[in-house]
C-alpha cells in the first residue's frame, strides 16, 4: 500500500521506552499493571509489550483502541498519569510516542520502521509527492512488504507518521543504508525534522485492522481458558488413544503426548475447531444479545458432553485400552 494515507476510525499508539539497567523485571511488572488498567478503559481492544532486541533497542508498548477519542482519553487519563509517576524511576529518558488512526492488516512477522515527520502545512502537497517517490523506491528493494502514511491527529499528535515493513532486518538495513535512500533524503531536505525507530516483529500478528478499521475486543481470560478446555479435552483423549499401543512408560508418554497436544492445539484444534465454533462468543459483536455468554457456555458444555459420550462408548463399550 504505497503512499496511501489512512484515516480509519480505530487508533493505535506505539510507545518506545528505554529502561534503566537492572530494572527490566520491575518494568515488566509495572507495565503489566498498567495494561490491566488500560483494559478497563472504554474502547480498549488490545495491548502488547515487546522487549528490546538486536533490531529494536527500546521496550515497545502498543495499545489499540476502537477510536481516537477513546485512545486520547486513555493517554490523558488520571489513571495512566498516576502509573507513569510511580514508574518514573524505571525509565532511562523520556518515551517516544506515535499515534496511528487505522492501518492495514499484517499477517506475517516483519520488521517495521516508524518515522515521524513535522511538516509545515504549506508544504503538505510537496511532502506527499516526496513520500510517494520514497515508497516507489522502497518497493524495488528485496524483502519490502508495504508502506503506509498516517496524517496528524488533531489534539493528539502533530506529526505525520510513515510506516514501512521488510521481511528481515538484513533487507531493512540494505534499504536504510542504500544510496537511493540517501539521495531521497537529500531531495526531501525540507522534511529533515524527523524521528526514526525500528520495531521488531511488527507488533506480532495481532496488529491487524480490517479495511474499515473495525475490530472486536479480545476475549477475557476466563473465556480463553474455557475455550482451551473445549479443545484440549478431545485432543488429549484422542492422542492418548493413538499412543496407547506404544505402551510407553508414564513419564515418557506424558512428555510425547504433551508435545503433540501443543502442536495439534496450536495448528489444528484452536484455529479450525474451537475458534470457528466459538468466535461469536469469544468476541461478540456490538449489540449482541444479553444472553450471549450463557449460550456460549452452554455450547462449550454441549461440545464436551458429546465428546464425553463418544469417548465412553469407544473406550468402555466397543474397545478397551491395551
Amino acid at each position: 500500500m504505497t503512499g496511501e494515507v489512512r484515516t480509519d476510525a480505530a487508533a493505535t499508539v506505539i510507545i518506545g521506552q528505554r529502561v534503566r539497567a537492572g530494572k527490566a523485571d520491575e518494568f515488566e511488572r509495572w507495565q503489566h499493571d498498567l495494561n490491566l488498567a488500560a483494559g478497563e478503559h472504554p474502547g480498549f481492544l488490545a495491548a502488547e509489550v515487546t522487549a528490546p532486541t538486536d533490531v529494536q533497542p527500546d521496550w515497545v508498548v502498543v495499545y489499540r483502541f476502537d477510536s481516537v477519542t477513546h485512545l486520547r482519553s486513555w493517554l490523558n487519563s488520571p489513571t495512566r498519569q498516576e502509573h507513569l509517576l510511580r514508574g518514573a524511576e524505571l525509565f532511562d529518558g523520556p518515551a517516544t510516542q506515535q499515534v496511528l488512526s487505522g492501518g492495514a492488516k499484517v499477517e506475517e512477522p516483519l520488521v517495521t520502521v516508524v518515522v515521524s515527520h513535522r511538516v509545515n502545512p504549506e508544504l503538505v502537497d510537496e511532502f506527499l509527492a516526496w513520500q510517494e517517490r520514497v515508497g516507489q523506491k522502497e518497493a524495488s528493494f528485496p524483502g519490502f512488504r508495504g508502506t503506509e502514511l498516517f496524517r496528524p491527529i488533531e489534539g493528539v499528535q502533530e506529526e505525520w507518521t510513515a510506516m514501512y515493513r521488510f521481511d528481515t532486518a538484513a533487507h531493512l538495513d540494505a534499504w536504510l543504508q542504500s544510496d537511493a535512500r540517501r539521495q531521497l533524503l537529500e531531495e526531501g531536505g525540507r522534511f529533515s525534522d524527523y524521528e526514526l525507530r525500528t520495531i521488531d516483529n511488527s507488533f506480532g500478528s495481532w496488529f491487524a485492522f480490517d479495511e474499515q478499521g473495525n475490530a472486536a475486543p479480545p476475549p477475557s481470560e476466563i473465556k480463553s481458558a474455557i475455550a482451551v478446555w473445549a479443545g484440549l479435552y478431545p485432543c488429549v483423549v484422542i492422542l492418548s488413544l493413538l499412543l496407547s499401543p506404544l505402551k510407553m512408560p508414564l513419564w515418557l508418554g506424558l512428555l510425547v503426548g504433551n508435545l503433540l497436544s501443543s502442536l495439534v492445539m496450536s495448528f489444528v484444534v484452536m484455529p479450525r475447531y474451537v475458534n470457528p465454533a466459538l468466535g461469536w462468543w469469544l468476541r461478540p459483536k456490538p449489540g449482541a444479545p444479553g444472553n450471549t455468554n450463557v449460550k456460549g457456555l452452554g455450547l462449550v458444555l454441549a461440545m464436551n458432553g458429546i465428546w464425553l459420550v463418544v469417548f465412553y462408548l469407544v473406550t468402555a463399550q466397543f474397545w478397551t485400552l491395551p
